[in-house]
């Protein structure tokens, strides 16, 4: 069956039950070409099980459509290894839903890379919780854009550390809202740069003091 699975074309592939494409095993799955995984149907990666996405290789993933990824579950989602996450495209990583971005473990936050975490929209990044907050490193903050930068949770803008405030550029300070800006602890306010404070606007003073 593998050996047939594997010849056929990336059309006869689209053409496939759902229940087809369930029953296969993970030699079925680690054989498909980048064409034919980017040739199977939402319903056919909706049929894939979590154990099934998890075989997939990092070429395989890297294939994957826009459509596809969002198409996986948020148990798929959190399924996937490192190795796997980074393998994901910059547009397929921006075309997570939120319930994706939700499901993203702390480790997998952690090995985004910085084009991809730029990539994730604004609407992921407010979702963040603040576990996975604490897990970006202090190259993913500083590489936050101004608007995912402003579209984060008090709650996980609270809970970052000291050197990840540090990290964030004066464009993103300037950027936050005076809700954000209300919830930072003695500890982050007193660990600003003095590049920071400078940036800060007066709305943003006027909560801070």
């Amino acid at each position: 069956m593998t050996a047939i699975t594997t010849s056929l074309t990336p059309a006869q592939i689209a053409a496939l039950s759902t229940a087809a494409v369930a029953g296969w095993g993970t030699a079925n799955i680690v054989g498909l070409t980048a064409a034919q995984v980017a040739a199977l149907t939402t319903a056919q990666i909706v049929a894939l099980s979590t154990a099934q996405v998890a075989a997939l290789t990092t070429a395989q993933i890297a294939a994957l459509t826009n459509a596809e990824l969002s198409a996986l579950t948020t148990a798929d989602i959190a399924a996937l290894t490192t190795a796997q996450i980074v393998a994901i495209t910059t547009a397929g990583i921006g075309a997570l839903t939120t319930a994706q971005a939700v499901a993203l473990t702390t480790a997998q936050v952690a090995a985004l890379t910085t084009a991809q975490l730029a990539a994730l929209t604004s609407a992921d990044i407010g979702v963040l919780g603040t576990a996975q907050a604490v897990a970006l490193t202090t190259g993913q903050v500083a590489a936050l854009t101004t608007a995912q930068a402003k579209a984060l949770s008090t709650a996980a803008g609270a809970a970052l550390t000291t050197t990840q405030w540090v990290a964030l550029s004066t464009g993103d300070i300037a950027a936050l809202t005076t809700g954000q800006i209300a919830a930072l602890t003695t500890a982050q306010a007193a660990a600003l740069t003095t590049g920071q404070v400078a940036a800060l606007t007066s709305a943003e003073l006027a909560v801070l003091s």
